[in-house]
C-alpha cells in the first residue's frame, strides 16, 4: 500500500490546471485506493455562540485510512467559514485536498459530509454582522443557550447530496467546482488551526478510530470517548459553557435558597409575631374576664348588703354590740368567759334608753359641778386635824412596846 503519485506527476497535475489544485491549493497525500464511506454520526450541541461545525473526515497515514471526527471550531477571525477538505481521484491515485478558512466557502468535492455540508456551499448558519447565526433545521443547537438561531428547511433539499461516497471522481461523487467556488478557492485563504492539526494527530494515534479495525464504520462509543480525551477549544468551551451553566444554575439555586430563606424565615416571622399577638390577646382577654368577675362580685356583694340593709330595721347601739359579741360567740363556739358580764349586758339592753339632756338639766348639771369644785378648793385649805388612836388600840400599842424593850433589854 504505497503512495502511487510521485512527486513529478504531482507537479505535472499542477501544471495542467486539473481542479484538485485550482479549487484547494493544499495538497496534503494521494493513495492508491478509495477511502471508506462517510459514516452515519451524530453531531454533538454547539457549545456556545461563535462556534462553527467544522465535520469529520478520512485522513490516511501509513497504516491506512483512519477517521477524524468533527468538532466545533472558533474560526480565527469574524466573519470566516470553513471549507472541509475531500479526496480526489486522479491520474489512477486519490488525492486529498486539505481544508481552509475563507470569507465564502469554496469547492469540497460535492461530498455530504451532513449537518449544513450538503455537497456545495454551507447551510448550517451564516453570518450576520459580527454574530454568526445557526440554522437549527440542520444543526442542533440548545436554544435555551444560544439564541441566535433561525430555521431554514429549503436550502437543506436544495444543496443535500444523498450520496455517502466520501471521495470526488469514478464511483464516487460526481461533482464539479462553481464559478463561486472557484473564485473563493482563489481568495485569501487560512489554514486550519492549531486546534484542528492537533486533533488529527490525536486521531492518528486512536486504534479504535483506525478504519483497519472498524472496518470503515468507526462505533458511536468510540468517536465519545475520543471526544472526551481531547481537551480542544470547542470542548474547553463546552466545559467551560457547562462550568459557567452550573455556575449560573448554582447561583440561581443559591439565590432561590436565599429567597426561599427569606420567604420561610418572614413566614416564620409573621407566624410568630401572630401566635404573640393571640397569646397577648388570650392573656389580656383572661385579664379582663378576671377583672369583669371581680367587678360583677363587687357589684353583687353591694347590692346583697343594700338588700340586707334595706330589709333590717335600724338597731339601737346597744342591739349592735350585743349582735356583734353573738357573732363572735357563734364563731368561736364557745360561751363567754364572764357570766356576769353578759348578764350586766343584758340589763344595760333592758334599761330604757338615756334621753339627751334638756337646756335646764345642762344648767343644774352645771351649777352643781361649780359647787362641788368649790367644796373641794375649800377642803384643800381646811387644816387636817389627826385622828385620835382609840384607848383599846392605845393599850394595844403600849403592851407591843414594853415587850419588845423588855426583849432588848441587857441580860436577858
Amino acid at each position: 500500500m504505497k503512495i502511487k503519485l510521485p512527486v513529478i506527476a504531482l507537479a505535472a497535475l499542477l501544471f495542467a490546471g486539473l481542479p484538485i489544485a485550482s479549487s484547494s491549493g493544499f495538497v496534503a497525500v494521494s493513495v492508491g485506493f478509495a477511502p471508506p464511506p462517510i459514516p452515519v454520526y451524530v453531531q454533538p450541541y454547539c457549545p456556545a455562540p461563535g462556534y462553527l461545525w467544522t465535520p469529520g473526515y478520512w485522513a490516511y497515514a501509513d497504516f491506512g485510512y483512519y477517521w477524524v471526527p468533527g468538532v466545533w471550531v472558533r474560526p480565527p477571525g469574524i466573519g470566516l467559514l470553513w471549507t472541509p477538505g475531500y479526496w480526489g481521484y486522479r491520474g489512477g491515485s486519490y488525492v486529498f485536498n486539505d481544508g481552509y478558512w475563507g470569507p465564502s466557502v469554496g469547492f469540497y468535492g460535492g461530498i455530504n459530509y451532513g449537518y449544513g455540508y450538503g455537497g456545495h456551499g454551507y447551510y448550517g448558519g451564516e453570518w450576520a454582522g459580527n454574530t454568526f447565526r445557526y440554522n437549527t433545521a440542520v444543526t442542533r443547537v440548545n436554544t435555551t443557550v444560544i439564541k441566535n438561531v433561525y430555521v431554514n428547511k429549503e436550502v437543506v433539499n436544495q444543496n443535500t447530496n444523498r450520496s455517502r461516497a466520501s471521495f470526488n471522481g469514478p464511483n464516487g461523487v460526481q461533482a464539479k467546482p462553481t464559478q463561486r467556488e472557484e473564485a473563493a478557492a482563489k481568495a485569501k485563504r487560512l489554514p486550519p488551526t492549531k486546534a484542528q492539526r492537533s486533533r488529527v494527530e490525536a486521531a492518528k494515534k486512536d486504534p479504535a478510530l483506525h478504519a483497519a479495525n472498524n472496518k470503515g464504520k468507526p462505533k458511536p462509543e468510540a468517536v465519545d470517548t475520543f471526544r472526551k480525551k481531547q481537551g480542544t477549544p470547542a470542548a474547553t468551551a463546552e466545559n467551560a459553557n457547562g462550568s459557567r451553566q452550573n455556575r449560573a444554575g448554582k447561583n440561581a439555586n443559591a439565590s432561590a435558597d436565599r429567597q426561599a430563606g427569606d420567604n420561610n424565615r418572614a413566614q416564620n416571622n409573621n407566624a410568630q409575631k401572630k401566635t404573640d399577638r393571640a397569646a397577648a390577646n388570650r392573656k389580656t382577654e383572661a385579664q379582663n374576664r378576671t377583672t369583669r368577675q371581680n367587678r360583677s362580685q363587687a357589684n353583687e356583694a353591694r347590692q346583697t348588703q343594700s338588700k340586707r340593709n334595706a330589709e333590717t330595721p335600724k338597731r339601737t347601739a346597744n342591739e349592735h354590740r350585743n349582735q356583734v359579741r353573738d357573732e363572735r360567740e357563734a364563731r368561736s363556739n364557745r360561751p363567754s368567759a364572764n357570766h356576769a358580764e353578759r348578764r350586766q349586758a343584758e340589763h344595760r339592753a333592758k334599761a330604757p334608753e338615756r334621753k339627751a339632756p334638756d337646756a335646764n338639766q345642762r344648767r343644774s348639771a352645771v351649777q352643781h359641778s361649780a359647787q362641788r369644785n368649790q367644796q373641794r378648793a375649800q377642803s384643800k385649805n381646811r387644816q387636817v386635824q389627826p385622828r385620835k388612836a382609840r384607848p383599846a388600840q392605845q393599850e394595844q400599842q403600849k403592851a407591843k412596846k414594853r415587850k419588845k424593850t423588855e426583849k432588848n433589854a441587857p441580860g436577858r
